[in-house]
């Protein structure tokens, strides 16, 4: 009986250590309050940027790709076929309008003007005596020398020849108007583009000699869907931005297509520019054109997250328990910059968490600051005591 109640008290006591070996490191695990940690054992509060909600101006916009077309852009064209025999300008010169581009062999052409006017002088000597024909039978018609009839034949004589040598004029004229075609006169007053053509080579009237652009005077062309088509008016807001987005020049839609482009299924938009500013003929830039402007939230793309396709933000709301992170379900539209517009979710005045957001969860303590503000200054270390 001794030996088990011996045993039974050796249990005892043990049991009575271990319970106190406990109760030792449960005091030592315990936070301590009074050493800055957070009231009742909660979670620590977590430091975050924030962003106050406020209404902005958001434009609906869509982005084209555009081609700069210059008013003053001019193919040249010959009007003659026949061999270069001279070219006048280089690429790239600037000319007056009437300048000598490049002449064309006129060798053939002024034969035929050469031989019009030598017809014409023959004309003219028939022409003369057919005169001097008709003044001497009037007299002699008076004197009662000749019939009538023979004055009247030799009236048609003179008539006959005056209406041919008028005609031998006109073929003249006309064959020195094709005869000054041989020389290639600028349209126009603007810059020599490429010229693909040698002295030597034979031209006809369908090849390209060069081209005259002047880049005063530019547009804008862009192809806009049919189904944007309804929205599109006079005066709409263009835009053409870079490759980073930013605007570099504004225009205003000057013309609209009455018609669809069948092969396309567009509708031609032209917005007229300024100045040059740096644009050339026939380049591409990136156009938007601003259809409407509305009031309305827009958030940064970091302070969102997606879930299951869903969106997302935390807003910090002051509460009885302090300042706390609540996730907020959104509905955006279209990307902005970097900026989501925001449909449905989010007030004027929210307080929108843009940090952090990957490392809180709903209902969190948060520490907000205002996004952009200088952190606070840590807190000096105390000086050691003598």
């Amino acid at each position: 009986m001794y030996r088990l109640m011996s045993h039974r008290v050796i249990w005892n006591g043990s049991v009575l250590v271990l319970a106190s070996v406990l109760a030792a490191a449960c005091r030592q695990a315990a936070p301590d309050t009074a050493a800055g940690g957070p009231p009742g054992g909660g979670m620590p509060a977590m430091a975050v940027e924030t962003l106050t909600v406020t209404p902005s101006t958001i434009e609906q916009t869509s982005e084209f790709i555009g081609t700069v077309k210059s008013r003053r852009s001019v193919t040249v064209q010959p009007q003659v076929e026949g061999f270069v025999t001279r070219i006048a300008v280089t690429s790239g010169a600037r000319v007056n309008a009437g300048a000598v581009l490049m002449e064309i062999d006129a060798g053939r052409q002024e034969a035929t003007v050469a031989t019009l006017e030598a017809q014409r002088a023959a004309r003219d000597a028939d022409l003369a005596y057919s005169r001097q024909q008709s003044a001497r039978l009037k007299t002699l018609l008076d004197a009662g020398a000749v019939s009538q009839q023979e004055f009247d034949q030799a009236a048609a004589t003179l008539k006959a020849g005056e209406a041919q040598v008028a005609a031998i004029d006109q073929q003249i004229r006309e064959q020195k108007v094709q005869l000054g075609y041989h020389r290639v006169l600028s349209p126009a007053a603007g810059i020599v583009g490429d010229v693909p053509i040698r002295v030597g080579d034979r031209v006809t009237n369908s090849t390209v000699l060069t081209t005259i652009d002047d880049n005063l005077g530019l547009e804008v062309y862009l192809q806009v869907p049919v189904q944007q088509a309804p929205d599109l008016k006079l005066g709409l807001p263009v835009r053409l931005v870079d490759d980073r987005g930013e605007t570099q020049r504004e225009a205003k839609v000057t013309f609209v297509a009455p018609s669809v482009d069948p092969a396309t299924q567009s509708v031609l938009a032209k917005a007229a520019l300024d100045s040059a500013g740096g644009l050339r003929n026939d380049q591409y830039v990136r156009a938007r054109i601003v259809w409407r402007a509305e009031q309305g939230v827009k958030v940064p793309v970091v302070a969102v997250t997606r879930v299951n396709g869903r969106y997302f933000v935390f807003v910090a709301e002051k509460g009885a328990q302090g300042v706390t992170a609540h996730q907020r379900a959104l509905d955006v539209g279209p990307l902005v910059g970097n900026d989501y517009v925001v449909l449905k979710g989010l007030a004027a005045g929210d307080q929108l968490i843009v940090s952090g957001v990957q490392k809180i969860g709903d209902g969190q303590p948060v520490a907000p600051t205002p996004a952009g503000s200088a952190p606070a200054a840590a807190p000096a270390a105390p000086a050691a005591q003598k």
